[in-house]
């Protein structure tokens, strides 16, 4: 029986000469890996070029019981994205975010939720005009709810904040995943902005840099993979 849904991709990887593997999340059944033929022909029921990072698209294909390589029977576009692969600093945090997810749902078996929420901040961001520097930030922040590994915001107003245990505290803890004073106070305040509110938190080019390496270290504690992300530091001179 075959399954019809949503995908968004993750990464593709050239496989021989004349095909493409890409991993993606799918909105009813998790990862899914695609073994795609590449073609030119226009009529092509399957196009590799659809598989750009984060692209938003429609794939149906016939499960396999063991799981492995799966050679989609069509793709189509879900979203077209207006400026998300034309545009260089929303291309470079894309290339960041897919890495990123490609890692963070390693193992995820679909939600709904997950997805439409992935879905709907790409679409937020493809459309917006300016306001998006933190967009990163807030949405890996945001992310974490769906995961299940969202931080405490019980006793917010307390001076430290402990990475390990993901709440806050009175004194520091007995190890050395935590942060205090106004990176404490700052973690908090993104925890709580959306899309919407995000640019009404300036943070200077350090402070973007330190909050993000605090979150990415929050996933190393609380994922059981979490690699260095190799485009990380491509990202780091994006924005001013």
């Amino acid at each position: 029986m075959n399954v019809k849904s949503p995908i968004v991709v993750l990464n593709t990887l050239r496989y021989a000469d004349d095909k493409i593997i890409a991993e993606c999340l799918s909105r009813s059944e998790g990862r899914v890996t695609f073994l795609v033929r590449i073609s030119h022909a226009k009529r092509a029921a399957v196009r590799h070029s659809l598989f750009q990072p984060l692209a938003l698209l429609e794939a149906e294909w016939t499960p396999k019981l063991r799981g492995g390589l799966i050679s989609p029977k069509s793709v189509v576009v879900l979203t077209p994205y207006a400026g998300l692969h034309s545009t260089p600093v929303k291309q470079m945090v894309v290339l960041f975010l897919s890495e990123a997810l490609l890692h963070i749902l390693r193992n995820e078996e679909g939600s709904e939720l997950l997805f439409d929420f992935i879905a709907h901040s790409l679409e937020w961001f493809d459309t917006a005009p300016s306001g998006y520097a933190n967009f990163h930030i807030v949405f890996l922040m945001r992310l974490a709810r769906f995961l299940g590994i969202m931080p405490s915001l019980d006793s917010a107003t307390l001076p430290h904040f402990d990475l390990l245990e993901g709440q806050f505290r009175a004194t520091p803890p007995p190890h050395r995943h935590y942060i205090s004073g106004r990176e404490a106070e700052a973690f908090a305040q993104l925890m709580r902005m959306n899309f919407g509110t995000m640019q009404l938190f300036a943070l200077s080019r350090t402070e973007r840099q330190r909050i993000l390496f605090l979150i990415l270290e929050y996933y190393r504690l609380h994922l059981p993979v979490f690699p260095e992300l190799r485009s990380l530091e491509v990202l780091s001179e994006v924005f001013d």
